[in-house]
């Protein structure tokens, strides 16, 4: 089975051609994602890298993170959709964070329009 963040991740490339120089500028961090489909799994890795030219999304784990973020992916799937407050789901046990707290505050889902997810 593909993981739902997968599509996501597809889905903000286009985005990030576009408008991504705005949030490098903004955000200036490289995120690694560890997505789990269910608990006991082995997690796929994306990484986000907000800090260098227009920003990049790929499958893997690329370079040194400024912040992880790992979480299973129907909880990625409602963070990214903004049906789940990042702060409620870290205070939850549903989001678990590695790295630089303040790297990891400035990764918040309005930095994708709606339309893109």
């Amino acid at each position: 089975m593909s993981l739902k963040t997968a599509v996501l991740f597809d889905k903000m490339k286009p985005h990030l051609a576009t408008n991504g120089a705005e949030a490098v500028k903004k955000v200036n961090a490289v995120y690694h994602f560890e997505i789990v489909e269910a608990k006991g799994k082995e997690p796929v890795v994306w990484t986000v890298d907000l800090k260098n030219g227009n920003g990049s999304i790929q499958e893997g784990k690329q370079g040194k993170a400024d912040a992880t973020f790992s979480l299973l992916d129907n909880d990625a799937v409602d963070l990214f959709t903004g049906k789940l407050n990042p702060q409620t789901a870290f205070m939850q046990g549903k989001l678990k964070i590695k790295g630089n707290m303040q790297a990891a505050l400035k990764f918040t889902p309005e930095l994708f329009p709606k339309g893109s997810l």
